[in-house]
């Protein structure tokens, strides 16, 4: 083990060694520690979300709507597409977001049968907090790190989400 302090991951991993020593526990180590980090980030970042009356399944919704560029305009299929929910769950959202006043839904001029969501200027000023305030809890996590290792753990990160994306396919 290289760290000095231990975390509960470590307490697993003795657990494990004391049972089954010839087990290589390398990767529980490594996907213990992602998964309690994002567990415990995601409540952070909910809190945060929280004191601007909003939950994280709507911050998703206003801020893919955000990175949509102006005109802030998008199909509720693109939005589910994104999203990855169903259209069922993109409506209930879709329903408390625009009773908000955050966005608002119009006909499709170019689908008679379909929806245009658009964020209103509420909405935008909403999400443009929302984002400012979920970003500071990360950056504030991740300030235990020097600069120069953070940018070594996301280019690490970046590697191991590729390679087990493209190993689902």
């Amino acid at each position: 083990m290289s760290a000095q302090r231990k975390d509960p991951v470590d307490a697993i991993i003795e657990q494990w060694a004391t049972v089954r020593p010839d087990l290589d526990t390398t990767a529980m180590e490594v996907f213990g520690r992602i998964y309690r980090l994002s567990r415990a980030m995601g409540d952070r970042v909910e809190k945060a979300y929280a004191t601007l009356g909003i939950a994280r399944g709507e911050f998703d919704v206003l801020a893919t709507l955000r990175r949509s560029g102006e005109p802030y305009t998008l199909s509720p299929r693109q939005l589910s597409a994104t999203l990855m929910i169903t259209t069922g769950g993109m409506t209930g959202r879709l329903d408390r977001l625009e009773r908000a006043g955050l966005l608002r839904r119009s006909p499709d001029p170019h689908d008679r049968r379909g929806l245009k969501v658009t964020l209103t200027d509420t909405g935008l000023e909403l999400v443009d907090r929302a984002v400012g305030a979920g970003l500071a809890e990360q950056t504030e996590a991740l300030s235990a790190l020097p600069a120069e290792q953070a940018g070594q753990l996301a280019d690490l990160l970046r590697e191991l989400l590729l390679s087990t994306e493209t190993a689902e396919k």
